[in-house]
């Protein structure tokens, strides 16, 4: 079975039985497709661990970030798996195979001030395009979400009575996350100029757009609408995307002592040690206070 033909049947599974989303099926597909022109000519039946081995050395002589190769170990791993469970390969060849290191980095994110002056920018600006933004922002920070999960937020999303949204994150999976009431004014304010991006055509997206193939907003088109609104509120542009807005909705949460169980299944994370990371943030924050305010640090030598 040629290569190729193998990839999209692996993709193929990952849709039908883990339901994974088109943008890991893309990362899944860009990942293997650059396995394969390194290969060349050799099959994966004939592969071995010394062969998976030296591509993994060859990503980091082409410097690679530790965690974009251990990304696309990911990848083999899983596509070899399917392989080897398939019975098209008798052994697999990436099963023992190590990812690099990687140093753990604490998540950006912005201060209260300036996530109050990115909103307040966007404010600015009445038109159409100023108040679908100023909605997304508002949601995106009141409610921790991935671009991904904004850009395609249904209609009917929000329930306005109960004050929650559901959201269908990773793997489909869905969750329901409070809105604030401020959020829910933004939205209730936008919802009748809705209309103007769809001129009377039937869609089921809370933020449609006549350009995009997919029906709504693409995540790229989000992604340079908050770089050029962090220009126009004074902060650098470098400082300032979609995921630095979710570290923030985490972290300020943090700060004002929500738990942070609860602060996991608001972001969807699977797992608690991926919300962990953001303790390291609040312990730091934690000892100014404690530096600042305990009665030691005033008193007179």
């Amino acid at each position: 079975m040629a290569f190729q033909t193998q990839i999209y049947d692996f993709l193929d599974m990952m849709a039908a039985e883990t339901g994974a989303s088109e943008n890991t099926l893309s990362a899944y597909e860009s990942d293997l497709q650059q396995f394969e022109v390194w290969c060349a000519e050799k099959r994966p039946e004939v592969l071995t661990a010394d062969d998976i081995a030296a591509y993994i050395q060859e990503l980091g002589r082409r410097n690679y970030a530790p965690k974009s190769v251990a990304r696309k170990l990911s990848a083999l791993k899983d596509f070899f798996r399917f392989l080897f469970i398939e019975k098209e390969i008798s052994r697999n060849p990436a099963a023992d195979i190590l990812a690099p290191k990687q140093e753990k980095t604490l998540p950006k994110f912005l201060t209260a001030d300036e996530t109050a002056r990115l909103i307040a920018a966007a404010e600015e600006d009445k038109s159409s395009e100023g108040l679908r933004m100023t909605v997304m922002l508002t949601l995106m920070y009141a409610c921790g979400l991935r671009v991904s999960e904004l850009v395609s937020l249904p209609e009917n999303c929000i329930n306005f009575d109960k004050k929650h949204i559901l959201v269908r994150g990773k793997g489909n999976k869905e969750r329901l996350i409070p809105v604030a009431d401020e959020a829910l004014k933004a939205v209730a304010s936008y919802l009748p100029r809705r209309e103007e991006y769809i001129r009377g055509r039937k869609s089921i997206w809370l933020f449609p757009s006549k350009k995009s193939k997919l029906g709504h907003l693409t995540r790229n088109a989000f992604f340079k609408h908050l770089k050029t609104l962090a220009v126009k509120a004074g902060i650098s542009p470098e400082k300032v995307s979609p995921h630095v807005m979710r570290h923030s909705f985490a972290t300020h949460l943090l700060q004002h002592d929500v738990d942070l169980r609860s602060i996991q299944q608001m972001l969807g994370h699977s797992e608690i040690g991926t919300t962990e990371i953001y303790t390291h943030i609040l312990s730091e924050d934690t000892a100014r206070k404690v530096f600042a305010n305990h009665p030691l640090a005033s008193r007179k030598k």
